[in-house]
C-alpha cells in the first residue's frame, strides 16, 4: 500500500468511527465540552496517522511526503483544501464551516537532520536512510491538530453552527521560519483566534513568551596565497571570522542577560592549513526578548562582522536565512484554555507508559531531569511522567528558546498549550523524543492536546464576549508596537525541490 493509500484509508476509517460514549448526541449541545468525545471518536486513526509522518521525517522545506499525507486526510475529512499557501509547495491549509468566527489550529509536521532512532528502544540505535528524526514530536504536533480541527468540524456541523476552522499545516518550524513567511504573505489576515500546542514534558498553558531570533550569514571573502612562501599576500576570510567570534564574545558582556548569540560554522575555507583561505562562512543565531530588542543587537553584530572585515582587509556578505518575532500572550485565551484543561486534567498515563519513561530516564543525566522540575516550578521527585496540569500562577525557572508562532501572535490573537508526551528531563532535540514518538504515552498526549485546542476552540465560538475580550487584549498589545516582520521583503523562503520520486 502506497503512504497516501494508508493515510486515506485512516481518514475513511475515522470518518465513520465506532462510537461508544458515555452520553448521546442525538439533541445538540452547545457545551464546548462535549467536543471530547469528538475527539475521542477518531484519536485512534489519527494517533495512527502521526505514526506515519513519524516514519517519514522531513526536514525544513523537504516536507513533501508528509504534505501529501495530511492533504489526503483532509481530503477525506471533508475540508476545502487550498494548497501552496503563501508560495510555499509543503503549505497546507483546510477550511470547514460556515459563517461566524474563523479558528485557526496550527499544526507542524517537520524533522531535525542527524537524529533518527528506533521506536521504543531506550538506547542510541539510528534508523537507516536520511538521518533525520521526529526529535521535537512533530510528527504528533500536525496529528494533534488536525484531529482538533476536524473534532471542531463536526461539532459545528452536528450542533448547527456558525463558524469556520481551518487547519493550517506549517512546515520549516525548524529554523525556516515558515510562519513568519506565511504570516507576511497575508495568510492569517482574516483570522480571528489561532490555537496551537506542542509535546512537551509537561502539562500546562503557555506563558506566553519566547526570544525573537535572526538567523543570519557572514560570508567573509578574502585572497588566497601559499600561507608559507607568500603568506603576506593572502587576505584570510577565516582569520576574519574568528575575530568576528572574538568580537561577539566581548559583545556578550553588553547584552540583556536574556539575549542569546551563538554560531555555527558553515565553510572554514577547507582543510589545506598551507592556504591563505579566501572564503569562509558562519551563521548566526541571534536572540532577543523583543523585536525592538532583537533588530538593534542584530545591528551590533553586523558592526562587529565589518570591523572583522576591516582587519583583515577582507569582504563580507550578509544575508538574513529567516527570522521570528517574540510570542505575545493574551490573558482571555489563557484563562479560557486553563480551565479547558482544569476541566479536562492531566494526560492519563498507566504503568506501562511510566515504566518505558523510566527507561529513557535512565539514559539522561540527572541534571537534565532537575532542570525539567525546576523549569515547570515543580519540586524534582521521581516521577517519569507528568499525568497533572500546572497551574496557571506557577512560574519556574523560564528558559526561553524562539518559534515562528511568535509571528502569527502578532496578527491574531494566539494561544499556545504544551502537552506531556515524553519522559520528564527528556531535552528538546533528542534522538530520547525520537525514540517516543510513536509510544503509547505519546498517543495518550497527542488526543489530550487535541482536547483542549478544540474546547478552546468551542469555548470562543460559543461565547462572543471571550472573542471581544482577547481581540481587544490584542489590540492593547500592539498599540504601541504595530507589527513589522523580522524578514526583510526582499527575502524569500528557502525553498528545497520536490525530490525525485522513486
Amino acid at each position: 500500500m502506497t503512504l497516501t493509500n494508508t493515510a486515506l484509508g485512516l481518514a475513511r476509517a475515522a470518518a465513520h468511527p465506532a462510537r461508544n460514549h458515555s452520553h448521546s448526541h442525538e439533541v445538540p449541545v452547545k457545551n464546548a465540552d462535549t467536543i471530547w468525545d469528538d475527539v475521542d471518536a477518531k484519536g485512534a486513526a489519527f494517533a495512527a496517522f502521526s505514526d506515519i509522518i513519524w516514519g517519514i521525517p522531513e526536514i525544513a522545506y523537504t516536507e513533501y511526503r508528509s504534505v501529501a499525507a495530511h492533504h489526503d486526510m483532509l481530503a477525506a475529512e471533508g475540508f476545502t483544501i487550498t494548497q501552496n499557501v503563501a508560495g510555499i509547495p509543503t503549505a497546507i491549509m483546510g477550511e470547514a464551516g460556515s459563517g461566524g468566527p474563523v479558528i485557526a489550529i496550527l499544526g507542524e509536521y517537520d524533522a531535525l537532520p542527524g537524529l533518527s532512532q528506533e521506536s521504543g528502544v531506550a538506547e542510541h540505535r539510528p534508523l537507516p536512510g536520511n538521518g533525520a528524526g521526529h526529535a521535537c514530536g512533530h510528527n504528533l504536533h500536525g496529528a494533534a491538530s488536525m484531529l482538533a480541527a476536524t473534532a471542531v468540524k463536526d461539532w459545528l456541523a452536528r450542533n448547527g453552527l456558525a463558524g469556520r476552522v481551518r487547519y493550517y499545516g506549517c512546515p520549516a518550524e525548524e529554523g525556516g521560519a515558515a510562519k513568519s513567511f506565511m504570516a507576511r504573505a497575508g495568510a492569517f489576515a482574516d483570522v480571528d483566534i489561532a490555537i496551537c500546542w506542542h509535546p512537551a514534558t509537561f502539562t500546562r498553558v503557555d506563558e506566553g513568551l519566547s526570544l525573537a531570533n535572526t538567523r543570519m550569514d557572514f560570508a567573509f571573502t578574502g585572497r588566497a596565497s601559499h600561507a608559507s612562501a607568500a603568506p603576506h599576500l593572502g587576505r584570510s576570510a577565516l582569520d576574519a571570522v574568528e575575530l568576528m567570534n572574538v568580537g561577539v564574545n566581548y559583545l556578550r558582556e553588553h547584552v540583556p542577560s536574556d539575549s542569546r548569540i551563538h554560531y555555527a560554522m558553515l565553510d572554514a575555507g577547507g582543510i589545506a592549513p598551507n592556504v591563505v583561505q579566501a572564503r569562509a562562512k558562519v551563521r548566526y543565531a541571534i536572540r532577543a526578548s523583543t523585536l525592538h530588542g532583537m533588530f538593534a543587537l542584530n545591528e551590533r553584530v553586523k558592526k562587529i562582522a565589518h570591523g572583522a572585515a576591516m582587519m583583515t582587509e577582507t569582504q563580507v556578505d550578509i544575508s538574513i536565512m529567516s527570522a521570528v518575532s517574540n510570542m505575545l500572550a493574551n490573558t482571555p485565551l489563557k484563562d479560557a484554555t486553563q480551565a479547558c484543561l482544569d476541566r479536562l486534567g492531566g494526560v492519563p498515563f498507566d504503568a506501562a507508559d511510566r515504566a518505558f519513561a523510566s527507561q529513557i530516564q535512565a539514559t539522561l543525566h540527572p541534571d537534565d531531569i532537575e532542570n525539567d522540575f525546576r523549569a515547570a516550578g515543580e519540586d524534582p521527585h521521581t516521577a517519569p511522567l507528568h499525568d497533572g496540569v500546572i497551574p496557571q500562577h506557577q512560574r519556574g525557572e523560564l528558559m526561553l528558546g524562539s518559534t515562528d508562532v511568535g509571528d502569527v501572535s502578532w496578527v491574531v490573537p494566539t494561544v499556545q498549550t504544551w502537552v506531556a508526551t515524553h519522559a520528564i528531563g527528556t531535552p528538546g532535540h533528542s534522538w530520547q523524543i525520537t525514540a517516543q514518538g510513536k509510544m503509547p504515552a505519546a498517543h495518550k498526549g497527542m488526543i489530550h492536546a487535541a482536547k483542549i485546542m478544540a474546547s478552546t476552540a468551542a469555548e470562543v465560538l460559543t461565547n462572543p464576549a471571550l472573542l471581544v475580550a482577547a481581540k481587544a487584549d490584542h489590540q492593547r498589545r500592539i498599540a504601541k508596537t504595530p507589527y513589522v516582520c523580522p524578514i526583510p521583503a526582499d527575502v524569500t523562503p528557502p525553498l528545497q525541490p520536490r525530490p525525485e520520486q522513486a
